[in-house]
């Protein structure tokens, strides 16, 4: 059996008592004795008032034509009803009003000041108010003292319709700035990724393309190791940016492998590619070191190393031998990446990159509540060193 939410409940509860005020104008409309139009019964322009003005508060979402706009919806039933009312004035016939038209024209100010656009939505609030508070000149006339009463209360209730308008479009705008800004911020972060990913191949290649001109005169035979990761490296940055390109462009895939995220066993596969004929990558992982843990601490671990080698080839690239290790240190995980290198680098300076790449990484260490620590090591060399919290999910 299917379960009704309680937003369909209450739908349905207003659309019923909505249904049953307009039964009310009906039955008031047939035991009147006058009518606007003297060829026809009392009942017809009521039954036509209500007629338009259901049309524009009940018709389905789904089914609304283009052209039925939320201005259309909440200003041709307003414009109905006023005809009616300047055609009692005009006959000076008294003609009746009853609550369904008036909920009607409560409701078509709610919808104008809540879905209309910013410029229509005044517009057509005003109109409805407007015609709301001239349905007693239709039964009393203008000169009746009784219609500045029957105003009176319409104006409350009129401040209570448009308040809660007011109050649900506020809360709309809100909840869409949100969204935006979560979204602008995800495309960010994406795009530091794209940076970080893509700053490590093109730096690989371009270390790689000096080693292989220089071992073109004097090791040619050697060359083939060396161009294929060229090759290796230029791949993985071309599919990493097409991953990032069709997460940005909002695709509908169903993949999982659309952002560039890396995890600790990534950090294997990083390393292996890392390594060149000059220098050695040792990756040194501890039994104790789980691969239960949480995924924004794998991927931060995974940032730290990244950027770790990819600042050794910016700027140590004379470094013999490079060595990174993950372990548990008191119950959090301990990334660590050093090098024996002295700071010698042939790399032109625009390949140095701006110097951030150490401190997004410490926002985004300290984000998880770890720790972040860089500089030389006790000898030669440097190395970074991060803790994060290894608590499991």
């Amino acid at each position: 059996m299917k379960s009704v939410s309680p937003r369909g409940c209450a739908r349905g509860f207003a659309v019923g008592v909505l249904l049953a005020a307009c039964v009310v104008d009906v039955l008031m409309a047939g035991s009147d004795g006058t009518s606007v139009l003297p060829t026809a019964s009392p009942i017809w322009p009521t039954l036509a008032v209500l007629a338009v003005g259901l049309a524009g508060v009940l018709w389905p979402a789904g089914r609304r034509p283009e052209w039925l706009t939320p201005q259309v919806r909440t200003a041709a039933p307003a414009l109905v009803s006023a005809l009616y009312t300047v055609a009692s004035l005009l006959t000076l016939k008294a003609n009746t009003f009853g609550p369904g038209e008036v909920l009607i024209l409560l409701c078509l100010l709610f919808v104008a000041v809540r879905h209309c656009p910013p410029r229509w939505a005044w517009g057509c609030g005003a109109l409805d108010v407007g015609v709301l508070l001239l349905l007693p000149v239709r039964l009393l006339g203008p000169a009746d003292v009784n219609v500045l009463g029957f105003m009176v209360a319409g104006l409350v209730l009129v401040g209570v319709f448009a308040g809660l308008a007011v109050y649900l479009r506020t809360m709309d705008y809100r909840r869409t700035l949100a969204v935006s800004e979560t979204r602008r911020a995800e495309r960010v972060a994406i795009a530091a990724d794209l940076h970080d990913f893509v700053a490590h191949h093109v730096t690989g290649i371009l270390v790689q393309t000096q080693m292989a001109r220089m071992m073109a005169q004097s090791r040619p035979q050697e060359l083939d190791p060396v161009l294929a990761g060229i090759e290796r490296a230029a791949t993985e940055a071309l599919a990493s940016m097409r991953r990032t390109v069709g997460v940005l462009r909002d695709s509908g895939d169903e993949a999982t492998d659309r952002r560039p995220v890396g995890d600790l066993a990534a950090i294997a596969e990083l390393t292996d590619g890392f390594a060149s004929p000059i220098q050695q990558v040792v990756l040194r992982r501890d039994p104790d070191v789980s691969d239960d843990l949480p995924h924004e601490v794998q991927a931060a671990a995974f940032r730290v190393v990244q950027e770790a080698l990819t600042n050794i080839r910016r700027h140590a690239a004379d470094a013999a031998r490079i060595e990174v290790r993950l372990r548990d240190h008191a119950g959090r995980l301990e990334v660590s990446v050093a090098d024996d290198g002295r700071g010698g680098t042939q790399l032109p300076a625009a390949a140095h990159g701006g110097g951030f790449g150490l401190v997004g990484l410490k926002e985004r260490v300290t984000a998880l509540g770890g720790e972040l620590h860089a500089g030389p090591r006790g000898g030669v060399g440097w190395e970074v060193r991060a803790l994060l919290p290894a608590g499991k999910r």
